[in-house]
């Protein structure tokens, strides 16, 4: 009952290696740099990349189950591989963003296309698709808080309800070890909406130093975020955010129902990752 992690030193991955290792089931890790990849002992590390197909023959042998991550450009042949490796069940790391159909959602065709490609091989498979992940206020907001202790962001008061990404590896895992989750499509929220100036609250508490919060307007946000990111996502960010003030997102129980436990809170989250915000030398010099 070997499992492939594709995309295994990832945010999501390593959660699903671990998770795997500790269920003791034998566990393949696919990753461009097996020297760098850090995995647990006991997982066979393969060097392949999805977005060469061919290299991944040899860490299929052998594989009946797959952790798929998203890349959509070549999915068709990675899955056409793992058919002919004898794969029998395949679970897509996708996202929420495939329920928009309007065409504009550069997130959704993005992941519809790999879900795309899995549902028409024909091997029974599972969705994961998780809303916003925590991971991401990151790369928002990480820089920031590191050097100065500010986050500057529209929209203060949009709530959101991050994901814990361990929370969606454990989802994952579950319907890759678990019978009973084939064609199910699992939308996952965090357990609780908390707005951003909230967030930042809550990294301030578990970093145990103040943050302070600016809002700044969507123009200057586009500006700002249009520095480091292509046009469609920066609008596609400002719409949720501005949507989300008018509609409040309603958190989802899927975690719990899946995994038997309550998703883990933003709070969690933050405390997990305070070292990820531990202010620089020179901030530090500063106050």
């Amino acid at each position: 009952m070997t499992v492939l992690v594709t995309g295994a030193t990832g945010a999501v991955g390593r959660h699903v290696v671990d998770g795997l290792v500790a269920a003791g089931a034998p566990v393949r890790a696919l990753t461009r740099d097996p020297a760098a990849a850090g995995l647990p002992p006991g997982v066979e590390v393969f060097q392949g990349d999805l977005e060469q197909p061919e290299t991944l023959t040899a860490a299929l042998d052998g594989v009946e189950k797959l952790y798929l991550f998203p890349v959509p450009g070549t999915a068709r042949e990675v899955v056409a591989l793992a058919k002919e490796a004898g794969v029998r069940r395949i679970v897509v790391l996708s996202s929420s963003s495939v329920l928009d159909t309007s065409g504009d959602n550069h997130s959704g065709e993005h992941h519809r296309a790999v879900e795309r490609a899995v549902e028409e091989s024909g091997i029974d498979h599972t969705f994961v698709r998780p809303d916003e992940f925590a991971t991401n206020v990151l790369w928002k907001w990480g820089h920031s808080i590191r050097t100065e202790g500010v986050v500057r962001a529209p929209y203060g008061n949009a709530p959101r309800v991050l994901i814990h990404e361990a929370d969606v590896a454990a989802v994952a895992v579950t319907a890759l070890l678990e019978d009973g989750h084939t064609g199910q499509a699992y939308v996952l929220t965090g357990p609780e909406a908390v707005t951003q100036a909230d967030q930042v609250r809550a990294i301030a508490d578990a970093v145990g130093h103040p943050i302070v919060f600016e809002e700044i307007t969507p123009d200057e946000a586009r500006e700002q975020m249009g520095r480091v990111m292509p046009p469609p996502v920066v609008e596609m960010v400002l719409g949720y955010l501005a949507d989300a003030v008018a509609h409040p997102p309603v958190p989802l129980d899927t975690v719990e129902k899946v995994t038997g436990r309550p998703a883990r809170t933003f709070a969690r989250w933050a405390a997990d990752h305070a070292a990820d915000f531990a202010r620089t030398t020179e901030a530090v010099a500063a106050v």
